[in-house]
């Protein structure tokens, strides 16, 4: 794997999230207990309101498969919502709140814009499986584009601490977002096009609305690499995990049997 050719150093930026607490065990604990209120409700509003009357294929296989994952992602948040659980397994709950974030703020809203695009009359089958796949396309070079980007800034040194390129990390960053500004920039120039098609400029709301929920499970998939580098670190190194008093470890330590 290309991230083990880089030392733990190269990854100290990244533990400012761990370091002020925002990502502390029992701070995603509480985030966990919230997330299972808040997908519980989107879940419902989701086929509720965009999935009545929708025309979109296979839209009760959709809401199974939907279904399962939410009920097992919020059974697991409840478990690792547990202090001593959280503090024993703190990388099996961090991997949980990936997909739980990814989850409620990335894939529903995409499933909710989809369906309520759906339910649009004029629209075809095969317009709206050609809208799917061109939007899950644009997605998926987002990804890797972003990956790319991120393994590049590793490399540069960008996320070392006390160092020139440290100092110059921002100047590195925004020359690194362009490729992802021209997949951004065609992507929604291509969904507002297509929902101006499908619901016309009297439906502006609706376009609106849509573009935003689609935006979201994009920019969900922007941060998906830092999520996973983090998790990547967790498991490798130690000092990337907390004591049973909440403290964070220090530096040194260099785990490949975690």
């Amino acid at each position: 794997m290309l991230l083990n050719k880089l030392k733990e150093e190269d990854f100290t930026v990244l533990k400012g999230s761990l370091e002020s607490g925002r990502q502390s065990p029992n701070s995603l604990g509480g985030m966990l207990i919230l997330a299972i209120f808040l997908q519980s409700l989107l879940f419902i509003v989701i086929y509720m309101v965009g999935g009545d009357r929708s025309s979109f294929p296979n839209k009760d296989i959709l809401f199974m498969v939907h279904l399962v994952v939410t009920i097992v992602v919020i059974v697991l948040s409840i478990v690792y919502a547990i202090p001593y659980i959280y503090m024993k397994y703190q990388k099996t709950q961090y991997m949980l709140t990936i997909i739980v974030s990814q989850n409620l703020f990335g894939i529903s809203f995409y499933i909710c814009a989809l369906l309520f695009i759906g339910k649009n009359r004029d629209i075809t089958t095969n317009s709206l499986m050609m809208f799917t796949y061109v939007t899950l396309i644009i997605g998926g070079l987002i990804f890797i584009s972003t990956c790319i980007r991120f393994y590049i800034l590793l490399r540069k040194g960008s996320y070392r601490t006390g160092t020139k390129k440290d100092r110059l990390r921002g100047k590195f960053e925004k020359k690194s977002y362009l490729p992802m500004v021209i997949i951004g920039s065609i992507g929604l120039v291509f969904i507002l096009q297509y929902l101006v098609r499908t619901f016309g400029l009297e439906g502006i709301d609706t376009i609106v609305m849509m573009t935003l929920f689609i935006s979201l499970f994009y920019a969900m998939l922007f941060v998906l690499p830092e999520q996973l580098v983090i998790l990547y670190c967790k498991y490798r190194f130690d000092s990337f995990n907390f004591k049973e008093d909440g403290t964070l470890k220090p530096m040194g330590n260099d785990r490949k049997d975690a």
